[in-house]
């Protein structure tokens, strides 16, 4: 019989920054990631904030697991995936409480997935996973290298195989990702990192 894995042993959230093409990439993403994930999901894609999204709408009809904008002040809950709002950095405390704000722009975007990633690698070290699916610019890069650097786990599509590869190449090009794969196989690398870690 094994001894159920201490908290400080199991990941604990996963974070995903996506932009051009990622709606696509993100359907394929959490529509394979079944129903009962153990640890939440945060998500950056970038949005045109002119207009009214309707993503978490339609990511909700594509996988099992709960999708919602993400709300200034609310914890985040397993099994839950949190879409950070257009116009609005998406960050997170080492309770679990997620934080919107309207700071100035990190590479001329907000949402910043650097600025993501970097609130998960401070609020979780080693039990974050983190991971860069399609679009164009460098946007993540720097915030992956603040995951792998607390000991977290770093994935990237494959740019051969992103529709638009600047993210996912910049990301490759920080040395930091641990995982570089095709779209299809990232959601059950991180199925498998969650509920094997620890025992």
């Amino acid at each position: 019989m094994t001894a159920d894995p201490s908290p400080e042993d199991q990941y604990a959230i996963v974070a995903v920054a996506s932009s051009a093409g990622g709606v696509q990439g993100l359907i394929a993403l959490l529509g394979a990631l079944g129903p009962d994930l153990p640890v939440p999901v945060l998500v950056v894609q970038h949005l045109d904030p002119r207009h009214r999204t309707v993503i978490a709408e339609v990511l909700s009809r594509r996988t099992d697991l709960m999708v919602k904008l993400a709300e200034d002040g609310e914890r985040a809950l397993p099994g839950t995936v949190y879409i950070a709002p257009p116009d609005r950095h998406l960050l997170v405390g080492s309770d679990g409480v997620l934080a919107l704000s309207r700071t100035e722009l990190v590479h001329f975007v907000r949402p910043s997935a650097d600025l993501l990633f970097e609130s998960v690698a401070a609020a979780y070290g080693p039990r974050a996973i983190a991971c860069v699916l399609t679009g164009t610019g460098r946007d993540g890069a720097m915030g992956l290298d603040a995951v792998k650097s607390r000991g977290g786990t770093v994935l990237a599509q494959d740019p051969l195989t992103a529709e638009f590869k600047g993210m996912p190449q910049a990301a490759v090009d920080t040395g930091a990702v641990d995982y570089v794969l095709p779209l299809e196989e990232i959601p059950a690398v991180i199925r498998g990192l969650v509920e094997a870690r620890g025992q």
